[in-house]
């Protein structure tokens, strides 16, 4: 029972976003907990999220790109994007997001998971791109719809990014994974787990997949706002 009692951090996380506290402070308490639930005195404990704070410093320097961001959106990257969907002849709102979902799939099993993302990938260009292709296949879309495509489009990207990089024998999850189950007996090398999330990537894809072309059939029985607006 003691070594189920570790894992409550994992309880404080699930309760503590749910309730909507400061993420920063739940995640931190959570650690705490964690830690001495661990065996670790509270000045360890601290000590451990100091050093891992210090070795991760150069995670600050992505930071940099968001002004680039900022500043490609103030000069029409957003419109330029959807400017190239709408000059696609056949170019649909499902067929660009099982693409991009399988595009974050394949580059995160390689490791390339910072390819993409919500910052960088999903609010410059696949969102606007999304509701591009939507309103060129189904009109002028209600305000409801379009932040649904937008939700679908970060949701495309939270999915590829998830499924894809336990793929990658290197990454951070598939050493935890690693350690629990060595911890439990059973030992097993990251190759090993990184081939069994294999099919589980390639179920998720075709369920997703299936989830972004059944929402884009639902928003062709949608009146558009313009013959909304005609009605009245």
């Amino acid at each position: 029972m003691a070594d189920y009692l570790v894992l409550s951090g994992i309880l404080i996380v699930v309760v503590g976003f749910a309730l909507r506290f400061n993420p920063l402070l739940v995640v931190v308490v959570a650690a705490i907990a964690t830690g001495l639930l661990g065996g670790l005195d509270f000045v360890a404990v601290i000590e451990a999220l100091g050093k891992a704070f210090n070795d991760n410093r150069y995670i600050s320097v992505t930071w940099i790109i968001l002004p680039v961001i900022g500043l490609l959106e103030r000069y029409g990257l957003q419109q330029r994007a959807r400017t190239v969907i709408e000059g696609l002849r056949g170019a649909t709102m499902g067929k660009l997001l099982v693409v991009y979902l399988g595009f974050r799939q394949v580059t995160a099993a390689i490791g390339m998971k910072d390819i993409g993302g919500h910052p960088q990938a999903v609010r410059p260009l696949v969102a606007p791109m999304a509701e591009a292709a939507a309103e060129k296949s189904h009109g002028d879309l209600p305000d409801d719809e379009r932040e649904k495509v937008k939700a679908m489009s970060a949701a495309t990207d939270n999915v590829g990014l998830f499924f894809g990089e336990d793929i990658f024998f290197a990454i951070a999850s598939i050493l935890l994974i690693q350690g629990v189950f060595e911890s439990a007996g059973y030992p097993l090398t990251p190759l090993q787990l990184s081939v069994w999330a294999i099919p589980t990537a390639i179920c998720a894809f075709f369920i997703h997949g299936s989830r972004i072309l059944a929402f884009d059939r639902r928003l062709g029985r949608i009146p558009s706002r313009r013959v909304e607006e005609k009605r009245r």
